[in-house]
């Protein structure tokens, strides 16, 4: 253990509650900042709960552009960008169409592989500790396909540069999609089956790391905004909120969508959009599924959850908006039924639609590591759809970094001043 140094993490979504455990760990001191209560929302708990080796190439991929052109002036569509004249997202978008290239793809999908590799591996130590309960689920994800196009796509695709990539993928028809899946009937060609891939419940894993690190001595300071910062030429001295100015040796950007406006004051750029997402999660659902699903050409994920089912998706370009779009809802609920004929509008009814913000970079990788203009200020945002899947490696890393080690997987690419 080393001698004790403070630390104090903005933001307590999911991965601020994993830099809170790798650096208790290390024997910092931790304060954990939340703008919310002990009782918060946010990003992580309304999601798939996805823990994703499968998913190796970033939302910025070739193509990308043109098929967002299309949909986006359509709010039903899976990838949608709610036209406004707004300086942040002309620039992300710019930024955006910059990364949607095959070269940026093979740089970024091997550091996406290493990333969700070791994360799962953390998640299978951090489910020991917690006795499972978060219902760490190893079963696997299904990719459905309705059609064969989709099916041939995805074999070309995603599978081919997984399994390129040491990241088994393999290619099913309907019929071998069912056997691994008996608990539902599936309106599909086929499927692309990542084995290495699991599941687990957001708001159990959340509430087993507060309790672990409440164990561990860290100091949670709810209902706490960030507005500004106190600087000393180029460190960090403080950071100011709304219970006043919290002093530390270190400081760890965690905000997820907020964390750009947390940093101002410092002259510091991190492009990021809010991409909100929705979720419905059935209490009692007809289906009895055992794996994590995506039904790929709509672009939903369907997750078991204890004796719940979760069906969520879409990205919705739009800012903090708390509006819910009725039409985004029932996008997901016609995915579900076009998908598994058994399901009908009643199966959704009275089942109230959640929606978070995940935090999407430009180029579809997080921001993590030290800004060079401040010397005790670590970026741990910006992964996007990714947020909950790398949450354990992200927190492992900002303890390297803050602990002057070699960090154990390389940075370059996900270096917070790239956009400086």
């Amino acid at each position: 253990m080393r001698q004790s140094k403070s630390v104090i993490i903005c933001g307590g979504g999911i991965v601020g509650l994993c830099s809170a455990y790798y650096l208790a760990r290390e024997g910092y001191a931790v304060t954990l900042v939340e703008r919310n209560g002990a009782d918060r929302d946010h990003c992580a708990l309304g999601s798939a709960g996805y823990i994703s080796p499968s998913h190796v190439i970033p939302l910025a991929t070739p193509g990308m552009v043109w098929q967002g052109l299309k949909w986006m002036t359509n709010s039903r569509s899976p990838f949608y960008i709610k036209p406004r004249l707004d300086g942040e997202l002309m620039r992300w978008s710019w930024l955006f169409w910059r990364a949607c290239n095959r070269a940026q793809v093979q740089r970024a999908a091997p550091i996406l592989r290493d990333l969700c590799l070791g994360s799962r591996k953390l998640y299978e130590e951090l489910d020991d500790i917690t006795g499972n309960t978060f219902e760490l689920k190893k079963e696997g994800l299904l990719n459905l396909c309705r059609t064969q196009e989709g099916l041939d796509h995805e074999a070309h695709g995603l599978a081919r540069i997984a399994n390129e990539l040491g990241v088994e993928a393999r290619v099913l028809n309907a019929r071998q999609t069912a056997e691994l899946e008996p608990g539902a009937r599936m309106d599909i060609a086929g499927s692309v089956y990542f084995p290495i891939d699991a599941h687990l419940t957001p708001w159990r894993f959340a509430g087993a790391m507060t309790s672990v690190l409440k164990e561990m001595g860290v100091r949670f300071q709810w209902n706490t905004t960030v507005f500004g910062w106190r600087t000393e030429g180029r460190r960090i001295a403080a950071v100011q909120t709304t219970s006043g100015d919290l002093l530390a040796d270190e400081f760890v950007l965690a905000g997820g969508s907020w964390a750009p406006a947390m940093l101002a004051g410092l002259n510091l750029r991190l492009p990021m959009q809010a991409g909100k997402g929705y979720s419905l999660t059935l209490p009692k659902p007809r289906l009895h599924l055992t794996k994590s699903l995506i039904l790929t050409e709509r672009r939903v994920a369907v997750t078991p959850m204890g004796d719940t089912l979760r069906f969520g998706g879409t990205m919705e370009i739009s800012g903090h908006s708390n509006f819910v779009r009725p039409e985004r809802v029932e996008q997901i609920i016609a995915a579900a039924r076009i998908y598994f004929p058994e399901l009908s509008d009643a199966d959704f009814a009275g089942i109230k639609p959640w929606f978070g913000y995940r935090p999407v970079s430009p180029d579809g990788l997080p921001y993590l590591g030290r800004f060079n203009r401040y010397g005790n200020l670590t970026a741990a945002c910006g992964h996007a759809m990714l947020g909950l899947t790398m949450a354990p490696i992200s927190g492992l890393l900002v303890a390297d970094l803050l602990a002057g080690r070699k960090p154990r997987v390389d940075l370059g690419l996900l270096n917070p001043n790239r956009y400086a």
